[in-house]
């Protein structure tokens, strides 16, 4: 294979791209921990990223898209490697920890996030080129990239006309949605739109979140993804919910009922559903994932006899892939015995580490893939990847079980449990950053990118976010602490994921987790599996199984606007059909939902400086409680005839590009 560009390489991986890309990893990882840990959400951060590198690179005459396509990659990192905050908070909780240790935190944050790269490269030619899977926000980052720096259309002044229409429907619906948000944290608009009520014995309720960005997030994933998860949330919150509710009554209204029952008993259902579907995922992709690794050994071969392969072709080589993956496990190794060196466990330290190791290179491996998949179905920042984490503590605290049994004296437990956590919150990194890094190397893909100098941005984006993580995290500990924690204040910070996950870990080693809701679950997931192999040989709308289990899993307040958004764009899309210039119409639809997401994902970092700056999680409301009829009826209309407003003014757009 021979070089298809021209001889004078394009400017991509420079330093003051990586400069730029690290200022902003560490100004969104701090924004992204405290707001994680307060409200239990994270905002992606590769399109924020994207527009201000372009906004920042544009005063150099010489900044390219490939330049700020390496900031965002980089920057990417701030809203997974956050991800951590699912996990390590847990260590506090249980009083394992009193604080968290630079060292240590910093260790565990960066290890699971460098495999996470080492283990997605292999994974690039089978989930990222030779695939169809949607890879919603790739393309979005992407469509914002190509129109931003003008690269978008054929070069003439059609192409230059059509860059200039589709950077005003991006900023146009950005403004729109960061509008619409800035109303919601004034409570003029409310953010969720709920009704809760009695359904027969039990009780379930209708909740949509008024969020542009998923909405966006809907027409991108498209029409069969999007009726996969509307089934899933059909069969979570009006069919298990009013039953299981009905046989579990909870003390106080209808919203508390269903809520605490959804927690308790349907998302453990749902995590069964995403296991199984997870593990069909791994021998679905199977053979392209082996095709994709060969294909790796021999681009490794052909460059070592000297042939030349095409930028867009060129991964990190295989054998630094390799080499680098078993090197990571060294300084792991060194962590897992600075844990249980001189305590209860150090008799087993052998067995618990190099157990631990094949543990984390193995389910690792098995989750990179699946969480890569998942990136591409839905969007890396709407993966479940706490699903994810649910499913590799209870792997890990079984893997524990095994070892020791039930049963051991408490401090012995405690220290069970805080070394749970520990490769739970490895594998974690592996997890979030594999589901990122596929997502950024899609972007690549669309924009022309090298893929290895992306590989290499991401492990400096890692490293980055690595080290500010340990001191957001002590600020915080101390500032506020967490609820469960010993000694927590009344003001003390939810970590929601963080308390499920170390209680699962208590559950499993103590043997009283929720395994009946865990093991219908996988049963559905089963029949989900078959029914989604008959609908594809009667060549009918797929219902991919890991979708319907995502569905499941998330809260309906995700799940609704992201199934409208898919109908909305499935609407869309059959009327640009009809148009002049099919392919233009569809991708003004797409940059209507990109600017969707970018205006709503740009106020979410600027909101979060202002919560950690203000201490309440309400610093802009101008309302009190008693506005919330006005808030909930009128943000809703006002909602929905931004959402025809906005598509109207797009399919005009449209027709006068085509006259």
């Amino acid at each position: 294979m021979t070089d298809t560009r021209a001889a004078k390489p394009i400017a991509e991986l420079t330093l003051r791209g990586i400069l730029l890309g690290g200022i902003i990893t560490l100004l969104f990882t701090a924004a992204n921990v405290y707001l994680g840990l307060k409200v239990g959400l994270t905002f992606a951060t590769s399109i924020p990223a994207a527009v201000i590198s372009m906004a920042v690179l544009s005063a150099f005459k010489d900044a390219t898209i490939l330049e700020n396509n390496i900031v965002q990659t980089i920057a990417s990192a701030a809203g997974t490697l956050a991800a951590i905050i699912f996990v390590l908070p847990g260590l506090i909780m249980i009083g394992w920890w009193q604080g968290f240790p630079f060292v240590t935190t910093a260790a565990i944050t960066m290890t699971g996030g460098v495999l996470g790269v080492m283990f997605s490269v292999p994974l690039r030619r089978a989930l990222v080129v030779d695939t169809d899977l949607p890879y919603p926000e790739g393309r979005a980052a992407a469509e914002v990239l190509q129109v931003g720096s003008g690269v978008r259309g054929d070069g003439d002044a059609s192409g230059a006309a059509e860059s200039a229409t589709g950077l005003r429907i991006i900023i146009v619906n950005a403004f729109a949605a960061a509008g619409f948000a800035l109303l919601t944290q004034m409570k003029l608009a409310i953010a969720e739109a709920s009704v809760w009520f009695r359904a027969g014995a039990g009780a379930t309720g209708i909740s949509g979140g008024l969020s542009f960005a998923l909405l966006g997030v809907g027409h991108l994933v498209g029409i069969s993804v999007g009726m996969a998860q509307g089934l899933g949330m059909v069969i979570g919150w009006w069919i298990l919910l009013p039953y299981l509710t009905a046989i579990h009554p909870v003390a106080g209204g209808a919203e508390t009922w269903a809520n605490t029952v959804f927690r308790s008993d349907v998302r453990f259902f749902g995590a069964g559903v995403i296991g199984v579907a997870a593990v069909w995922t791994l021998i679905s992709i199977a053979r392209p994932v082996i095709g994709g690794i060969r294909s790796a050994l021999a681009a490794s071969r052909a460059r070592g006899a000297g042939e030349t392969l095409a930028l867009e072709e060129r991964d990190l080589p295989i054998g630094i892939v390799f080499g680098g993956s078993i090197a990571v496990l060294l300084p792991i190794a060194w962590l897992l015995w600075s844990v249980i060196a001189g305590g209860p466990l150090a008799p087993a330290a052998l067995a618990l580490i190099g157990g631990a190791l094949v543990f984390i290179l193995v389910i690792g491996l098995m989750i990179a893939a699946v969480c890569g998949y998942m990136a591409g179905l839905i969007g890396a920042s709407n993966s479940p990847v706490s699903g994810i984490g649910i499913l590799a503590v209870i792997a890990s605290s079984l893997m524990l079980v095994g070892l020791f049994g039930r049963g051991t004296a408490p401090e012995t437990t405690q220290a069970l449990i805080a070394y749970a956590l520990i490769v739970t919150g490895i594998v974690f990194g592996v997890a979030t950053i594999s589901n990122d890094n596929l997502q950024d190397l899609k972007t690549g893909q669309l924009v022309g990118a090298t893929p290895w100098k992306q590989q290499v941005a991401l492990i400096i984006g890692v490293v980055f976010g690595s080290l500010v993580v340990p001191p957001v995290l002590n600020v915080l500990n101390s500032a506020f602490g967490f609820v469960g924690a010993p000694g927590a204040g009344p003001n003390a910070l939810a970590a929601p994921q963080a308390g499920l996950i170390s209680t699962l870990a208590q559950g499993v080693l103590g043997g009283n987790l929720n395994w009946t809701m865990l093991n219908w679950g996988i049963a559905a997931g089963v029949v989900a599996i078959v029914v989604d192999m008959l609908l594809g040989r009667a060549k009918l709308l797929r219902l991919p199984p890991l979708a319907i289990g995502i569905g499941i899993y998330l809260p309906m307040s995700v799940i609704l606007p992201t199934v409208i958004g898919a109908v909305v764009g499935w609407f869309y899309d059959r009327w640009a059909d009809r148009t002049v210039n099919p392919e233009r119409a569809r991708r003004f639809g797409v940059l209507t939902a990109t600017g969707l997401i970018v205006g709503e994902s740009l106020f979410g970092v600027l909101f979060a400086f202002v919560v950690a700056g203000s201490g309440t999680d309400s610093p802009l409301a101008v309302v009190g409680a008693g506005f919330a009829t006005p808030a909930l009826i009128g943000g809703t209309v006002l909602f929905a005839a931004m959402v025809a407003i906005l598509y109207r003014a797009t399919m005009r757009r449209v027709i006068a590009q085509a006259a």
